[in-house]
């Protein structure tokens, strides 16, 4: 039976279409991070995300400016990767991966831990800082010291963070209380709120002594994170040229320079040099 015409002009259309929007959707995909790199070096602005609620890591200081360790890290880079100059967004650990996905920022440069559950959803850099996790007591508190003792206990940790995920998953019992920033956390855990607080021994002790609250660390380091920047997946030019700048900025002193400025005289070219391979 000979086929009409118009059958055939018809199919001809659909599998026209359907190969024209495979090939768009590959291009977009290929395509992507050089647009990102494309925008900077054509003297665009680069948006970057960070909570501005996480010293001494990333905050607003007296002026009402960003500053802190990874603000430092993003103006760097910016430069680095051709960009005009840095354009701050601020989100949270619970918006973070949304956002990039939806557009939103071009990185997220606030701490974010390299998880295998992110990495489904993001890509990131390869690591630009290690941060250890420590329980936080109020002073005085001789009742717990380590994780064993915080069994069917009140917990304080910043929603979104792998401390919340930590939390659920490693304490019986626990009895988590959530809260958008760790300054609120703590503030609550001096005001006897909460019985502990797992956050970053870095961030706690100095937020402790900022706002003179009366808590401290106990107990060995429950886990070293190791912090990348994140951006869209499949962006395999922008993770090249950002991997590129983070190794020149270890092999230069510059992240030497703002850890020992921001983090106690930490050097964190040291810390990850330090870290295994891969």
């Amino acid at each position: 039976m000979r086929k009409s015409p118009i059958h055939l002009s018809r199919r001809t259309f659909l599998s026209a279409t359907i190969v024209a929007s495979i090939g768009s959707v590959a291009a977009c995909s290929s395509t992507a991070s050089g647009d990102v790199l494309q925008k900077l070096r054509s003297g665009g602005k680069i948006r970057i995300a960070l909570t501005q609620a996480n010293p001494p890591w990333n905050f607003v200081d007296g002026s009402g400016a960003p500053a802190g360790y990874d603000v430092d890290v993003a103006h760097d880079l910016a430069r680095r990767l051709g960009a005009s100059g840095v354009e701050f967004v601020q989100a949270s650990f619970q918006t973070f991966i949304e956002g990039v996905k939806a557009d939103r920022f071009d990185l997220v440069i606030s701490g974010q831990t390299i998880t295998a559950e992110r990495k489904q959803q993001v890509d990131f850099s390869r690591p630009y800082a290690v941060n250890g996790i420590s329980i936080f007591v109020a002073e005085g508190n001789t009742s717990i010291s380590s994780l064993a003792d915080l069994t069917g206990k009140a917990v304080a940790v910043s929603a979104g963070t792998t401390q919340h995920k930590y939390a659920t998953e490693k304490i019986q019992d626990v009895r988590v209380k959530t809260y958008d920033n760790a300054t609120l956390g703590l503030t609550d855990l001096s005001r006897g709120n909460a019985d502990a607080m797992l956050v970053s021994r870095f961030q706690g002790a100095y937020l402790a002594s900022k706002n003179g609250l009366s808590v401290e660390p106990v107990g060995p380091l429950l886990e070293s994170e190791v912090n990348g920047m994140s951006f869209q997946k499949d962006s395999a030019a922008l993770k090249q040229a950002v991997d590129k700048a983070i190794d020149e900025m270890i092999a230069d002193g510059t992240l030497t320079r703002i850890s020992q400025q921001w983090l106690g005289g930490l050097d964190m070219a040291a810390e990850l040099k330090a870290l295994p391979a891969g």
